[in-house]
């Protein structure tokens, strides 16, 4: 299975939504997602929705790009190549896996550049409101 095979005709939807990725003290209810480990808590919430006195640090300004496309277990590489394109691009990732598909944050900034080269990779990029 060649995870580039996944980009033609793959749709990856862009968040209108800014989020930012907090360290926090403990889990947040409002959080698109949660990382907890023996070591901190990550979350990635809306910008603003996180009670600060539970913030650690705080990382503003990213956009949540969604892969809408079922990635079977048995799919070797497929964040790899996403990650290397962008990283070819200079732009930097915050790559988070659901059962099925997966998600990368990118800055804010880098979302144009992110966009023409998920296209050219056979991907059709749109806007959608959470």
């Amino acid at each position: 299975m060649n995870p580039r095979d996944f980009f033609e005709d793959g749709t990856v939807t862009i968040s209108t939504t800014t989020y930012t990725v907090y360290k926090t003290k403990q889990p947040e209810e409002t959080a698109f997602a949660t990382i907890q480990d023996a070591n901190e808590t990550t979350v990635v919430a809306e910008d603003g929705t996180v009670d600060e006195s539970n913030v650690v640090e705080s990382e503003p300004g990213w956009k949540l790009l969604t892969f809408e496309m079922v990635l079977p277990f048995e799919l070797v590489g497929f964040l790899a190549v996403v990650a290397s394109e962008l990283a070819d691009e200079d732009i930097s990732i915050f790559a988070l896996s659901a059962y099925s598909t997966d998600h990368v944050l990118v800055k804010t900034d880098d979302v144009a550049a992110a966009t023409k080269k998920l296209e050219s990779l056979g991907c059709t990029v749109r806007v959608t409101a959470n």
